[in-house]
């Protein structure tokens, strides 16, 4: 045992399920970045004791943390709820094979999409699984809930689910760390014995029966864990929560009876009957679909229908007084009006990105253009008007050919960047050059994982842990998977981007075209040089405009003019040069620094 401190610290539930893997012995983390989840592994790799990596996607995140289990080292892995999607192969079979060492999977739900296409409850795939689930409320819950996670996990054999949502994620609160001694290594290790880690059918069958007798010796635990807490308010009503509604709860709900489920699969159904019992109404309070309310309205316990729904979006304060307020029969909370007349801020991509370049010029192509998840996605928005459609990681490329074999007339290209190129694109560009596509796909290619915060992927030459590592050419993957035709553009060049793109876009077989040039805030580019409007000289045509650059704005007309014309903010002006491209009367020119 390594004792490192005693003392409270001040943390997001990120930074606390860090802590709470290396006061649990966690050996080695692997893990894809994704909001809001990124932050735990950065946490992690502070702690040197763990080994810890950037998967190239959580499929195989979720497979290098089973092999740790297979080996017998306690192990982590964390994903956003959608990332959760594809990690579920592994994570459905292993669920059969069992943990050895401790394997906890941290899903990371985003109700209300801050950073999401979707709404995605992921308490659902813990009952899915078959798997256990913890819920913390908070940052302590987080640390502690990880410990108590791999315990469970060794102590049943079986990975455990722990899902947090944005607020819990990201919130910082007091979390008392106790002696913060780090669990050793202890007796488990790797035994060859294929019955139990070869699913076969003949083993995957008893598995099977196993796996439904571990969920009945995990339903006895949760009836009986300290997990699950009852705070005894008076008996008008009473509260069945979880995760971040308990803490909107209790704040709504200031004199109700509640029960906090930390453990919510399996729900202890008895603890949850005398509880219901206890009370003269009972609510429930919690955050996405209706799981915890539909698996107790299936034992045939009554629960309050209010009108107030809590169905869509994240909860927040107002939300649960509202819901208060109709409980208690009161007057009904009048939601604060919002305020006029702000001027529309819609979402751009930063000044200098390389990217507006190549849509720039898709966008004058008039091709269809099949999106991926990431910055460029702001692609789609006018000015730029440049991508129809945003699936998921790597689809754009899927997307592409289907369009193709579909017979869809007209230029199409699938657009994704570099991170997300080797998240799962790879596979995409195989299948259209083994299925005799003709797509081209342009990998944005800014050396980083830009829109999570900057980390590093195979592209980088850096590992999570900050060694030097080999770096991935995306052009040698390309040719390597079959591509006869490879180009690189630099996006800064609108004319050798506009007229590579629209080469290959109709070529009569498959390409791909790497623009690249580093990310103007995670390449920690420097201003070198920066551009300026010569107003005497500007028609005011409007054209740098399209470009949509938060650096080009409308000055206020001079005395007697009637059009606005453009200027540069030289506080956001980086110097890309874009805009003296597109302006014909050449009144935009750079200045000296």
């Amino acid at each position: 045992m390594q004792t490192v401190a005693t003392n409270k610290k001040i943390l997001s539930g990120n930074e606390a399920i860090a802590h709470g893997a290396y006061a649990g012995g966690v050996e080695v983390a692997s893990a894809y970045p994704g909001t809001p989840s990124t932050e735990i592994l950065e946490n992690v790799s502070k702690f040197k004791d763990i080994y810890c990596e950037w998967a190239v996607n959580e499929k195989v995140g979720m497979e290098v943390v089973i092999g740790a289990s297979f080996a017998g080292s306690r192990s982590l892995t964390a994903m956003k709820h959608v990332g959760l999607n594809v990690a579920m192969d592994p994570l459905m079979t292993f669920a059969y094979l069992g943990a050895n060492g401790g394997m906890v999977v941290v899903t990371a739900d985003d109700p209300g999409m801050h950073s999401s296409q979707n709404e995605q409850d992921n308490r659902n795939i813990a009952k899915f699984a078959k798997i256990p689930m913890l819920e913390p409320s908070d940052s302590q819950d987080c640390y502690d809930m990880v410990q108590a996670a791999l315990d469970i996990s060794e102590q049943f054999k079986t990975p455990i689910l722990i899902r947090t949502t944005t607020r819990v994620s990201h919130s910082s609160g007091v979390v008392d760390l106790g002696s913060f001694e780090r669990r050793g290594h202890g007796d488990l290790k790797y035994e060859k014995d294929i019955s139990r880690t070869m699913p076969v059918p003949l083993y995957a069958r008893r598995m099977r029966v196993a796996l439904e007798e571990k969920l009945a010796k995990l339903a006895d635990f949760s009836e009986n864990s300290k997990l699950q807490k009852i705070e005894r308010g008076d008996d008008k009503i009473g509260i069945i929560t979880s995760g971040i509604g308990y803490l909107h709860a209790r704040e709504a709900f200031a004199d109700a009876s509640i029960l906090k489920l930390g453990m919510t699969f399996p729900i202890p159904k008895q603890l949850i009957r005398d509880f219901a019992t206890s009370v003269e109404k009972l609510y429930i309070v919690e955050e996405g679909d209706p799981y915890l309310e539909e698996q107790i309205l299936a034992m045939g316990i009554k629960i309050e229908q209010p009108k107030v729904s809590l169905r869509i979006g994240e909860l927040n304060p107002d939300r649960l007084k509202a819901l208060a307020a109709e409980a208690y029969g009161k007057q009904p909370i009048k939601p604060a009006e919002a305020i006029g007349d702000l001027p529309a801020r819609p979402p751009v991509l930063c000044p200098g990105c390389s990217h507006r370049g190549v849509f720039y010029a898709l966008h004058r192509l008039k091709a269809l253009v099949t999106g991926d998840i990431g910055c460029y996605s702001l692609g789609a928005f006018a000015p730029l008007s440049a991508m129809d459609t945003t699936v998921c990681m790597g689809a754009s490329v899927g997307n592409a050919h289907g369009l193709q074999k579909a017979d869809q007339q007209g230029r199409t290209a699938a657009v994704l960047g570099d991170s997300t190129f080797f998240h799962s694109g790879i596979t995409g560009l195989l299948n259209v050059v083994y299925n005799r596509g003709t797509s081209t796909v342009v990998v944005l290619d800014n050396r980083i994982t830009a829109m999570t915060g900057h980390q590093d992927n195979p592209g980088t030459g850096r590992t999570l842990m900050g060694d030097e590592t080999t770096e991935v050419s995306i052009e040698a993957v390309a040719k390597g998977v079959g591509v006869k035709r490879v180009r690189v553009v630099d996006p800064y060049d609108l004319e050798e981007t506009y007229n590579v793109l629209k080469e290959e876009l109709d070529a009569d077989e498959p390409s791909v075209v790497i623009c690249k040039r580093p990310c103007i805030l995670g390449g920690k580019v420097k201003t070198v040089r920066q551009f300026d409007v010569d107003a005497q000289i500007c028609k005011s045509c409007g054209a740098c405009l399209k470009l949509g650059c938060p650096a080009i704005e409308l000055a206020d007309p001079e005395s007697g003019e009637s059009k606005r014309k453009a200027r540069i903010n030289p506080v956001l002006c980086v110097g890309c040069g874009l805009c003296a491209q597109v302006c014909k009367f050449e009144a935009i020119k750079e200045v000296t620094l």
